[in-house]
This record gives C-alpha cells, structure tokens and sequence, in this order.
C-alpha cells in the first residue's frame, strides 16, 4: 500500500510539473483566476458539494473541518489530503473525514477542464458551499491557489480539542488570528459530530461548569475506561447538528458544550463577551465567520511555480 500510494504521488508530480509549464499563472490571488481557463468551475463545485450535502447531511461539517485542517498545519495546500509518512494525518487529524466529497468535486470539475483548477482551490470553495448549502453564510473565495507536490514536510498537527483558553489564543496567535476571530472559527462547531474518545476528558477530568443533564447523557454513551465506546458520535450542538446557525454559542452559555477547547469560550474569562455577542446577534456571528473564512482560506497559500495542480486529491485516489 505504501508502495501504491507512493508511485502516485511521484507519477502525479512528474506529470503534473510538464503541464504546469505550459499555463500561464497570476502570482496572486484573484477571484478572476479561472474567468478564461475553466469558466465553469464555481457552479461545477458548487452542483458537485450540494449533492454531497443531501446526500449526507453531515458532508458539510466534513467539508468546513477538511479546510480548517488543513489551512492550520502548513497553510492552504491541500497537503491534508496526502497520506503516507509525514503527511498531516496525524493522531490529531484522526477524524476528520470528507475526503471523498473532495475527490468528486475534483472529479466533476477534471471532466469540464481537466488539469487546470487545484485541489487547495476546490477545497476552499467547497467550504463556502458547505456553509450556504446548510443555511450558513457566504464569502467571497479568492483563487489561484497550487497544490502541495509532496507529504514529506508537513508539520505536526495540533490537536485542539483539549486546550485551555490560553493555549487557543496562542494557537490562533501563531496563524494571525485575533481572539475574536478565533471564537467565529470556532462557531464552526455549530455543524458536526465528535467522537467519544475526543470528548472524555470533558466529562471526566475537566473542572469547568457542565449542564448535569448534558453530563449525565454524555455518560451513558462515553464510559471512563477506552477503548469502550472510543468511536460513539456525538453533535457538537445537541439542538441543530446540520444547521449553521449560532446555537453552538447559546449552548455554551448554559455549560453545553461538547469539547474542553468549546467550554473554556465561555468560562468566566476574556472570551465570555464575544460569546455573548454571538448568541445574542446570530447576524454578527456570521458576518465575522465569513471574514475569518476568507482570512484563513489565505493562510501560507503556495501560487505558480511554489506548488502544482495535482489531477486526483487525495493519494488513495
């Protein structure tokens, strides 16, 4: 399998380096990139993460979840969906599904113009689709993103999950995020499920306040030894798992939420306000999530000859 998976990788970065040479490239971003070389390109993403959605309601958090993850380890590269040694499927990586959403829009959009449009741009639109398609906010997606050619160098990802307020901060600090902007990414979990192994400390060695109803149910389903009842799911918002909306805020409010790194926003400490403001003005939320999409869909993008367009996304492919 390693072999498999190697041999793709290298046939995908020789071929792929001869067709780069041959296309003009901006070495910007522009929302104009694809006007001339693939018109089509927007709708075909767009028809091709809608199906997804109604296929599995779910897809959209997978799809939102894939961006961030893979933005946050070495930028926006699409480098996520590269398996093997060194790639960022790491431990705290493991979970993230939606590759193959990914894979058929890179499909679907290969077949109108193929080797033209990357897999770090379809991932970057396919979050803002995402987001519409489940009655969240829109942006305004720049393109001209290049691929990772390799998986060799990618940082360790971090796991979120179990930071304290703090430790966020500095997280988001380090990627240039404000702590404002943090909380609108992190009302991102307005949308998809955790697994039980991800939420243990949450119910059992954690000191912050948990609503005892919300705790009782979550240890029926999660006991305190794994690896019993590791893989079990639970939503992030109990009220409206595939809706983007702000009750993740609101859940927060009354001590429900589903991660250590969720509850710490609402705690008594320096991001109470901005939780409050979100629960209060679901309009405030969404305006400020979208600009932090769209400041994160930039982080460390690599254009023109930094990167290359690979014809399948993901190395399984």
């Amino acid at each position: 399998m390693g072999y498999y998976k190697s041999t793709i990788l290298v046939t995908i970065f020789i071929t792929l380096i001869s067709v780069d040479h041959f296309m003009p490239c901006k070495a910007q971003l522009s929302t104009t990139f694809y006007d001339t070389t693939c018109p089509n390109a927007l709708s075909t993403i767009q028809t091709s993460i809608n199906a997804a959605v109604s296929r599995n309601g779910r897809n959209a958090a997978s799809v939102i979840s894939l961006h961030f993850h893979d933005c946050f380890v070495r930028g926006c590269d699409a480098s996520l969906l590269l398996g093997g040694a060194g790639s960022e499927e790491s431990t705290a990586n493991d979970g993230v599904v939606g590759y193959d959403v990914i894979d058929d829009a890179k499909a679907a959009v290969e077949s109108v113009c193929p080797g033209v449009v990357s897999c770090a741009d379809i991932l970057a639109v396919a979050a803002r689709d995402a987001s519409v398609t489940v009655g969240g906010p829109s942006w305004t997606v720049r393109l001209g993103r290049r691929d990772s050619p390799d998986s060799n160098a990618a940082e360790a990802a971090t796991d979120l999950g179990n930071m304290n307020l703090g430790e966020l901060i500095s997280n988001f600090a380090n990627k240039g995020f404000n702590t404002k902007e943090m909380v609108a990414l992190s009302g991102s979990h307005t949308l998809g499920q955790a697994r039980c192994v991800r939420f243990r400390g949450r119910i059992y060695n954690s000191s912050l306040p948990i609503n005892a109803a919300f705790n009782s149910s979550l240890s029926a389903i999660c006991p305190p030894t794994p690896p019993t009842g590791d893989e079990t799911l639970q939503p992030l918002d109990l009220v409206t798992p595939n809706a983007f909306d702000n009750n993740y805020f609101l859940n927060l409010r009354a001590s429900r939420g589903l991660l250590i790194s969720d509850q710490v926003l609402f705690n008594g400490d320096s991001a109470d306000s901005i939780v409050t403001e979100y629960a209060d003005n679901p309009a405030t939320f969404d305006s400020d999530f979208a600009a932090a999409m769209v400041k994160m869909s930039e982080i460390e993008v690599l254009t023109c000859a930094s990167g290359i367009i690979r014809t399948v996304c993901t190395s399984a492919s």
